[in-house]
């Protein structure tokens, strides 16, 4: 009995140690970084966590900010997270102090996917390498190839005949447009397109739906501050990395049977194309061409050349229908411009200025990425009179620039004015981010730019699209918005244009 209570009583002096010390070691942290930005008290060992909202952290930093000014620090458990608000200060830190604002924070749930290789969690020279070779081989296979406009077009036509075949029902058109953006990736990344009920095919959309989902999820944000924690309890984490690993192993597969097959005077794909820097430089002990960064780059490619386009556009068909007149106003311009007799070009974009101010204000009013993925300081940084150290993460606001009242004549609702001057012409914004801004913008931007464009005009050409619920009714509020603000799925109808309809529309506008 004595023996078991004095037992007792050493685990408890013991706990009650470990605890007395960590809580020490985290105050000793947070109190020791004394030139950060100032921001809200954290608290021992938690930091800000319980302050944040999980499921949309980017509004409580949006009202951070207009207490503590553009430049903040919050705390993630006992890590220091600086956040850039505002478009001046983004300006100066992702353009001005590009270099050092460059590198990528080793976010736990995105290095657990990339396994830190590929161009997407990288910093550095590894990370100038992956996007050097990127942008080449995506300018090569777009421009020298094939053009990127021809495997658009060829993708937004199977999408209008799919369309087509719903014959006026009611339909959901998030799996189709997914299908048709991923494949547009697919001609690029693996040389092909694949058949919408390919069971690879469908697995890798799958993947990346559960990517996003995780990301966007309450877990995966603990996940991400608590990371050896959480890996300890089940929950569909562990489903995600098993998924990954599958679809990792399937881009493996397809870059070990080009080795002995690629023609080095005639790449088909980018698979083909690094298999050959693989084997140019396999005597290079340094080299960054291996599998490992192949097999993550293909992989980032495919995930965010996947989503963001695919539901930039489901987002888009949502506001059409919110907004009937704005829909009428495009197609009115389309008709006048394009006709019926031939597909929109990206070459109409400069004839199209209400329709080209309508798609730039779809992706501001979006806000796909409020908060742009971690960014990473590559050395001790002086800035607006703080010292930002070496290591740190940063949060560049992005949602804080699109947003602004001093940069938008509408901010807060969804109105394609905000791009068009007095006299109707389109009009470019500096505070228009939804790339990112700086060195490590997005380097799909181009690509993403010619989607948009052409599927949003194929569409709007061939079909008028209406709710299958009254517009009051209609929410065009996204459902996730912790690390992406992801569309709300729903029904809709896709009527056909037919001649009669756009006599009658433009009648309505004489």
């Amino acid at each position: 009995m004595d023996i078991t209570l004095t037992l007792t009583n050493v685990l408890y002096v013991v706990t009650a140690g470990l605890v007395l010390l960590l809580l020490w070691k985290s105050q000793r942290k947070q109190s020791s970084i004394g030139q950060l930005p100032p921001g809200p008290t954290p608290y021992p060992l938690l930091g800000n966590i319980l302050q944040i909202d999980v499921k949309e952290p980017y509004k409580y930093y949006l009202k951070l900010s207009k207490k503590y000014g553009s430049v903040f620090t919050i705390w993630l458990a006992n890590s220091p997270v600086v956040i850039i608000s505002g478009y001046q200060a983004l300006k100066d830190t992702m353009i001005g102090l590009g270099e050092e604002f460059s590198g990528r924070a080793t976010y736990p749930l995105l290095m657990k996917i990339t396994l830190g290789y590929g161009v997407l969690s990288t910093s550095g020279h590894h990370w100038k390498e992956m996007r050097r070779f990127t942008l080449m081989t995506l300018k090569y296979f777009g421009m020298v190839r094939r053009s990127i406009e021809e495997r658009v077009r060829e993708e937004a036509e199977k999408l209008v005949e799919m369309f087509k075949k719903c014959k006026g029902s009611a339909f959901s058109p998030a799996d189709m447009l997914s299908n048709t953006m991923a494949n547009v990736i697919c001609s690029i990344v693996f040389g092909q397109r694949f058949e919408f009920e390919d069971p690879q095919f469908k697995f890798l959309l799958q993947t990346v739906n559960s990517v996003f989902t995780v990301l966007n999820s309450p877990i995966g944000q603990i996940y991400n501050v608590f990371s050896k924690l959480v890996s300890l309890f089940p929950g569909k984490h562990h489903l995600l990395f098993r998924d990954v690993d599958k679809a990792r192993e399937y881009c493996k597969r397809q870059a070990k049977a080009r080795i002995n097959n690629v023609d080095p005077s005639c790449p088909q794909d980018l698979i083909d194309a690094f298999v050959l820097k693989i084997q140019e430089e396999k005597y290079n002990p340094d080299t960054e061409y291996h599998f490992d960064n192949l097999i993550s780059l293909v992989w980032n490619l495919f995930s965010a050349g996947t989503e963001t386009t695919s539901s930039t556009v489901r987002h888009a068909l949502l506001l059409m229908m919110k907004h009937p007149d704005v829909q009428e106003r495009v197609q009115k311009e389309i008709d006048e411009v394009v006709g019926q007799d031939r597909w929109s070009s990206v070459e109409d974009r400069q004839n199209l200025p209400y329709t080209d101010a309508v798609i730039h204000e779809i992706q501001r009013n979006m806000d796909l990425a409020p908060i742009a993925v971690p960014h990473k300081m590559m050395c001790d940084t002086e800035y607006n009179g703080y010292v930002i150290p070496k290591g740190v993460m940063v949060f560049p606001l992005l949602s804080s620039m699109l947003i602004d009242p001093k940069m938008w004549k509408n901010p807060d609702c969804f109105d394609p004015e905000n791009f068009l001057d007095a006299d109707g012409r389109f009009q470019k914004n500096d505070a228009f981010v939804v790339f990112g801004m700086g060195k490590r913008a997005c380097l799909g931007e181009a690509l993403a730019r010619i989607e948009l464009f052409i599927f949003f005009t194929y569409l709007l050409q061939h079909f008028t699209f209406k709710a299958t619920v009254p517009l009051e009714e209609l929410d065009t509020a996204p459902t996730k918005c912790s690390f992406g603000r992801m569309p709300r799925t729903y029904d809709c109808y896709a009527i056909p244009v037919d001649f009669e309809q756009i006599i009658l529309m433009q009648s309505k506008y004489k």
